[in-house]
């Protein structure tokens, strides 16, 4: 195959590349199509996202002022991937905040747990294998991703506050969100941290979203949100210290 063939082979590919990809698109050897990509880096063709892993660029397009979508890029940065916390809060529409770090969520071990790519930071969070649920596929300019279902967004959130922004905006997400309350409940007892049960709990109650949810029995007292100063009045109800004003939460209109 000629090299302007196996070029025209991988833009019709799509918008991204990996090198196992490549080996059995182009049919050449590891060394060959090593040599050839990187022929193709420096002409403007592709761009290296990471170590196997390449942006395909447009004809027409300049190479270091093109980027694909944030979601598309973190979605080939470990496998499985889920895009999830902050990342999926702002996809929804459930807060008004924009992160300035992309979080995707993983049962996989990789080496880095931050990224920079284009100068986007990734976060990648790797949880428990029971913990991977809730997960729904969208299409982003013409590639499939994973990301956390609107309910799976906010169980993942309560259950570690500090990649989201913090409680205030589960709030935010509680109040303004149309979220399937049944489906909350079950996802909040389904991944296993009773931290994520009393916290949805106590926001409900607070915000007065009638929502079940069963109560723990246990002494132990936990922070509301472990982001916060670990200091407040406590809720013996649901054994939370409300570490914060409760005023900041907001009450549903």
């Amino acid at each position: 195959m000629r090299k302007i063939d196996v070029i025209n082979s991988f833009a019709k590919k799509g918008q991204t590349l990996t090198f196992e990809e490549a080996l059995v698109i182009s049919g050449l050897s590891r060394k060959s199509l090593r040599d050839l990509l990187s022929d193709m880096e420096k002409q403007g063709y592709v761009e290296r996202i990471e170590k196997g892993k390449y942006m395909i660029i447009p004809l027409g397009a300049e190479k270091g002022k093109y980027t694909l979508n944030e979601f598309i890029i973190g979605s080939l940065l470990v496998n499985p991937h889920c895009i999830a916390y902050w990342s999926a809060l702002h996809y929804y529409g459930l807060t008004e905040q924009i992160p300035n770090i992309g979080f995707i969520q993983t049962t996989a071990r990789k080496k880095k747990q931050e990224v920079e790519v284009f100068g986007i930071r990734y976060r990648i969070v790797r949880i428990k294998d029971t913990k991977f649920f809730g997960i729904r596929k969208e299409w982003i300019e013409e590639a499939q991703i994973n990301i956390t279902d609107r309910e799976k967004t906010i169980v993942d959130c309560l259950d570690k506050p500090h990649y989201c922004g913090g409680v205030v905006e589960v709030a935010k997400a509680l109040r303004n969100g149309k979220l399937d309350r049944e489906k909350t409940s079950e996802y909040a007892q389904q991944i296993g941290n009773s931290g994520v049960i009393r916290r949805l709990g106590y926001l409900c109650d607070f915000l007065g979203i009638n929502i079940s949810v069963p109560l723990v029995e246990t002494r132990n007292y936990l922070l509301l949100d472990p982001s916060m100063p670990h200091k407040g009045p406590k809720n013996s109800k649901w054994k939370l210290i409300i570490n914060l004003n409760e005023k900041i939460l907001g009450k549903l209109e």
